[in-house]
């Protein structure tokens, strides 16, 4: 009787365990009818180019990549020759470059930069195997994109674009493309989160996904369950040279505006404020009489540019930027970056403790848009007496003003023993303010320093080979 009851108890277990996983898999999503419908629109990229254009030297195999930074290195994996090259001209490789899609049927295709940067011609491969050569629109290495045109004698298949600022973290996508030369390989998974900046490129929001993306798949569409192109497959995270989990896309958003201008100009344009902010953690947003830390801290102002000509100031704390909230100062970038240069723009600040708004001209961003480092000249006042912070510093001549692009401020001489040094101040480091004061001289570094509380954070503006940045540190009792 008791074996009984055990087996009719195990039989239930399992067939509730059957249920649970039928409804489990009923929950999963089914992608052949999305991938029949898009794979036509999704075309193979191959490339030729001189010989002598070769990025390896001595015609030798692929470069060791082991010295490289391990994040991006997809970038450095494409089109290498195994052996020795011949003069003359390479031609397509068997092995695909990228991926791409067909925008629209008269023949627009949309793929990655780098896929293409440096091609003598450009090779376009359809799903039904016909390939031709496309012609360039139009490149935009900043966001990595470049639009083909390709001609055919019939209306071409083309895919659908969704609304990548629809997506939300956890929803399904998935990637269909040519890893490794394997054509329209497809892989899915879920978006992991948005917003993401890289080293690579401050000015694009990415898509972060956990979609197996390797060399190849560069340029295809990112897709969600309507089967819309939500984004461009770019790059990936990696420290082997293949997939490792963490890949990212180009939103379709900012891949559409990018698409719009090449079309009308062949080149993009994007808005640009002329700062150089930082981010606000716990001690800055003490110091700043912030409730939280968020925002974008003005670190730095380009004279002449749209921040410094709309009234933006150094230590101002960015919270909004038209309408939108920059809780990072990652976010500012992507938000500035959308603006069309010319156009006003609102702009929500903390100053001395009091939000205020200001309106200005948005400029735009220059094709070098970084801030020369100056060297402090050796020549320098004679120096003032140590003080609570532990340091020595003196007045700044006016060589040195010029050479920093300082309008005032005194120069550390000799960092010892206290708070600067475990900070990190440096002989030659400008401090411009303290305890968000702007310093005119030594006396007054002094009489500020001497009052300092030790009840909170003090926040410090130190100018460093031309690069200027806030520092936060407490006094002891």
């Amino acid at each position: 009787m008791y074996s009984m009851k055990r087996l009719m108890a195990a039989t239930a277990a399992t067939a509730l365990l059957g249920w649970q996983s039928l409804g489990l898999a009923q929950g999963l999503p089914d992608f052949t009818d999305l991938v029949e419908e898009v794979s036509p629109a999704v075309v193979n990229i191959s490339t030729s180019r001189a010989a002598s254009r070769s990025p390896v030297a001595g015609g030798q195999g692929m470069p060791d990549l082991e010295g490289l930074p391990p994040i991006f290195r997809e970038f450095f994996e494409h089109g290498f020759p195994q052996g020795p090259q011949q003069p003359g001209r390479q031609q397509p490789s068997p092995q695909s470059l990228g991926s791409g899609f067909i925008l629209s049927d008269d023949g627009y295709v949309l793929t990655n930069n780098h896929v293409i940067e440096g091609a003598d011609e450009i090779f376009v491969r359809l799903s039904d195997r016909r390939e031709m050569v496309a012609k360039l629109v139009g490149a935009d290495p900043r966001s990595d994109l470049a639009l083909l045109k390709i001609e055919a004698d019939e209306d071409l298949p083309a895919v659908r674009i969704g609304k990548s600022s629809d997506l939300k973290p956890g929803e399904w996508v998935l990637a269909i493309g040519s890893p490794f030369g394997f054509d329209y390989s497809v892989t899915a998974g879920i978006v992991s989160a948005k917003g993401r900046s890289l080293p690579t490129e401050n000015y694009v929001p990415f898509i972060q996904t956990d979609v197996a993306i390797n060399p190849g798949n560069s340029g295809g569409p990112l897709l969600n369950l309507d089967g819309e192109v939500v984004g461009i497959n770019s790059q990936i995270f990696t420290r082997s040279g293949g997939f490792m989990g963490l890949s990212f896309a180009i939103p379709a958003d900012v891949a559409m505006d990018v698409v719009a201008q090449l079309k009308k100009n062949g080149t993009v344009q994007r808005g640009w404020l002329g700062v150089v902010v930082q981010e606000i953690n716990k001690d800055l947003a003490e110091s700043f009489g912030l409730p939280k830390p968020a925002g974008a801290l003005v670190a730095q102002i380009m004279p002449g540019g749209p921040a410094d000509e709309g009234g933006l100031q150094v230590g101002d704390v960015i919270l909004q930027f038209n309408g939108q909230e920059i809780n990072m100062s990652s976010d500012l970038p992507h938000a500035v970056g959308r603006v069309r240069p010319g156009e006003k723009a609102s702009v929500v600040v903390m100053r001395d403790r009091k939000r205020r708004t200001l309106n200005l001209e948005v400029g735009a961003l220059p094709e070098d848009d970084s801030i020369a480092a100056a060297a402090v000249p050796s020549e320098q006042a004679p120096s003032a007496a140590t003080n609570r912070l532990g340091v020595v510093v003196a007045e700044l001549t006016q060589k040195q003003r010029e050479a920093m692009d300082v309008a005032a401020g005194i120069v550390v001489r000799e960092v010892r023993q206290g708070p600067a040094a475990m900070v990190g101040l440096r002989a030659g480091d400008v401090i411009t303010s303290l305890d968000n004061r702007q310093i005119e001289s030594v006396e007054q570094f002094e009489e500020i320093a001497e009052a300092l509380p030790t009840d909170r954070s003090v926040s410090m503006r130190v100018v460093r080979q031309g690069r200027a940045s806030y520092i936060t540190f407490r006094l002891a009792e």
